[in-house]
């Protein structure tokens, strides 16, 4: 079992879903959770479900797509919580469409979300792990290396944020921070799968054409995020690692 000496996670994007489930372990693991995300009411029930497992949380509502406002919530994380150890830049959105039907506002959109978001919350947490020397890991997807089709736009976005990892770790290297990405294959339970695989059915197909013949859960990328984040892993960096059942193997047949 992976322990932690991890004190304190900040985390976009984890009012729900699979963000929401790693900031969960971690509560579980004794950490404090900071978490930024838009929905204020969904917020709130993050901070409320985090809280009951006994672990300290603070909650932002705002837009990673905000430079300032980002900057902000890691100031007052460190205010509050102190040094700020991991870094998790979760903040996504996706929509299904073909690339002729995309507008160029939504296009434009996931980007900013995505790629554009990732890239303020690395660089806002840029000096809280210069001291730390911590660890900061983005949640990328099998988009940003296998061509899906009606994901020309998240492709760009995911595909962006890989080689951000790539670049940041050979910069940051020097400081002692780890720079890492984890992508999630089809994790059931969460508005990612429901998007791209609406039916049962299709969810059925899905699990059996994956290697491992079955969905994953938000347990499983929480493990592996955890797993990263601690000491066990002080010599990886600049890598995106799967966490798909094998997924990125069988390509888009996975959806299609």
């Amino acid at each position: 079992m992976v322990t932690t000496d991890k004190q304190t996670v900040f985390l976009t994007g984890a009012s729900s879903g699979i963000n929401l489930g790693i900031a969960k372990h971690f509560a579980d693991l004794g950490t404090n959770i900071s978490i930024l995300a838009r929905n204020a009411d969904k917020l709130a029930a993050a901070k409320k479900e985090i809280e009951d497992r006994g672990a300290k949380c603070l909650i932002f509502s705002a837009d990673v797509r905000k430079y300032d406002d980002v900057a902000k919530a890691f100031e007052d994380t460190a205010n509050a919580f102190g040094p700020i150890d991991t870094v998790i830049a979760g903040a996504a959105g996706n929509f299904v469409a073909p690339a002729q039907a995309i507008s160029s506002n939504g296009f434009r959109s996931v980007l900013e979300i995505d790629t554009l978001g990732t890239f303020h919350t690395m660089k806002a947490s840029f000096e809280h792990l210069r001291k730390n020397q911590a660890c900061l890991i983005a949640i990328s997807a099998p988009q940003a290396v296998v061509p899906y089709l009606a994901q020309s736009h998240v492709s760009t976005a995911k595909a962006g944020i890989d080689m951000m990892i790539k670049s940041l770790a050979m910069e940051w290297g020097r400081f002692g921070i780890r720079v890492l990405g984890i992508s999630p294959g089809p994790i059931k339970d969460t508005e990612g799968l429901e998007r791209l695989a609406p039916s049962a059915i299709a969810k059925e197909k899905i699990a059996k054409v994956t290697p491992m013949q079955r969905l994953g859960t938000k347990e499983d990328v929480a493990h592996l995020t955890a797993f990263l984040a601690s000491k066990q892993a002080n010599y990886i960096t600049g890598t995106t690692i799967p966490c798909d059942g094998g997924t990125q193997l069988i390509g888009p047949i996975a959806f299609g």
